[in-house]
């Protein structure tokens, strides 16, 4: 119970933060298009677009149906859970460190989408101030260091 908290409580790897795409196996695309989420024809091959259609309020509204990879998807966080390296009140704060430092890049590159990809797209046109930078890397090693990894995808 406490790893399906962890996950409909986060949902950093479904908001674009950790993730631009899911990769998706040949097999899974008609079942991810019928739950109505947008599926990206690549030339790597398809995926789920992100941030995810299904995320609401950063909690997955088809958490029990969600498709094959994302059930796949474990991030460090929650390996750490499942294996009582971390107890669930100490993951759930992790995430709201990520999400605090995510609000810093948010509040500095205010729009729309993800804040990291904002971030990238200010810093590719040149309009990055040192300061905002600062934040973006702040919150990119965070989310590096703590979620990033343990994919079964």
């Amino acid at each position: 119970m406490s790893l399906a908290t962890l996950c409909q409580r986060c949902a950093l790897c479904c908001d674009g933060n950790l993730f631009a795409t899911v990769p998706l196996q040949p097999g899974e695309v008609g079942a991810v298009r019928r739950r109505g989420l947008v599926v990206l024809d690549r030339d790597a091959g398809a995926a789920l677009a992100q941030p995810c259609a299904a995320l609401q309020a950063q909690s997955c509204a088809i958490y029990d149906d969600r498709p094959a990879p994302c059930r796949r998807y474990e991030c460090m966080l929650y390996a750490a859970l499942a294996a009582d390296e971390v107890g669930l009140a100490d993951a759930l704060a992790v995430v709201a460190e990520a999400r605090a430092r995510l609000a810093a890049v948010t509040d500095a590159l205010p729009g729309d989408g993800p804040p990291l990809v904002r971030a990238r797209v200010a810093a590719r046109e040149g309009h990055l101030s040192p300061e905002t930078h600062a934040l973006v890397v702040r919150a990119s090693e965070f989310l590096e260091r703590r979620f990033r990894g343990h994919t079964r995808r």
